[in-house]
């Protein structure tokens, strides 16, 4: 009988890789965001393999992290997404890492910096969100009629509209390989999950909690990203009391996939 230890099963359930310098006493974490997987960092991680410990992993229900994990019950939040970061750092004995997330990967990394904030020296976040909704004094980008038209839309053609949001969220017509693969990449998941996973972001607001954080940050954002107004980077920025504002001249809401050659050089001249 073979046992799986409980850091094996950790590090399974997310499906955890890791590269880079192995002898490095500095370690790099990455959290994907919505529709990709760890894959989404290859150029990124890359580009510090020679300095970093470098770990990758696939969010719950994402890449090839175990689907029997997916409960739906347990990840209507981003907590438990959290809660999976922190368990990885527990397994690998992590401390001082710097933690890098896009999007919703953005909003659970502070999550995890705010419960744990000795597992990380820097946090840095891409087009990252607190709360995608309007509300009174806050412009988060999105009615709720828009988001009743996207569950709509996913039910009624999701082929058609994973074609649709990956070429808003690309906005990079020059380079139609990356639209073409990144709905591929949404069809190939049921609908269903897709439901759960962006009822869980549409529906959350940290803009509260986001002011716990005690970690240096590093607020990445795109001038042209479609889902992520600049007011919300600015809301972030001023939330989050020792962070930097970087914006960069990069279009769509992955900058790390389309434009690595600028994401890079923002996040080396912060950590360095």
């Amino acid at each position: 009988m073979i046992v799986i230890s409980k850091s094996q099963k950790v590090l399974k359930k997310n499906n955890v890789m890791i590269t880079g310098n192995l002898k490095s006493e500095k370690t790099m974490i990455f959290v994907h965001g919505f529709g990709t997987d760890q894959t989404a960092w290859s150029k990124v991680a890359q580009a510090f393999s020679n300095d970093y410990r470098i770990v990758l992993l696939d969010n719950v229900g994402a890449g090839k992290s175990d689907m029997q994990a997916f409960v739906q019950s347990r990840y209507q939040k981003l907590d438990k997404y959290a809660d999976d970061v922190l368990d990885i750092c527990d397994a690998l004995n992590i401390k001082n890492a710097i933690l890098i997330g896009h999007s919703v990967g953005g909003m659970i990394s502070i999550l995890s910096g705010v419960r744990s904030p000795e597992c990380f020296s820097k946090i840095i976040v891409i087009g990252t969100s607190p709360c995608y909704l309007n509300s009174d004094n806050y412009f988060g980008g999105l009615t709720n009629a828009d988001v009743r038209d996207i569950y709509y839309s996913i039910q009624q053609n999701h082929r058609e509209w994973s074609f649709n949001f990956a070429r808003m969220a690309m906005k990079n017509p020059d380079q139609p390989e990356l639209v073409n693969n990144f709905a591929k990449t949404l069809m190939d998941i049921p609908v269903e999950r897709i439901l759960t996973v962006l009822h869980s972001i549409f529906q959350i607001d940290y803009r509260e909690e986001i002011s716990k954080l005690n970690v240096r940050s590093l607020i990445i954002q795109a001038q042209e990203d479609s889902f992520v107004p600049m007011q919300v980077a600015e809301f972030l920025h001023e939330k989050i009391k020792d962070s930097k504002l970087e914006l960069i001249h990069a279009a769509g809401h992955l900058p790390h996939i389309t434009s690595p050659q600028i994401v890079i050089p923002a996040i080396s001249k912060f950590i360095n």
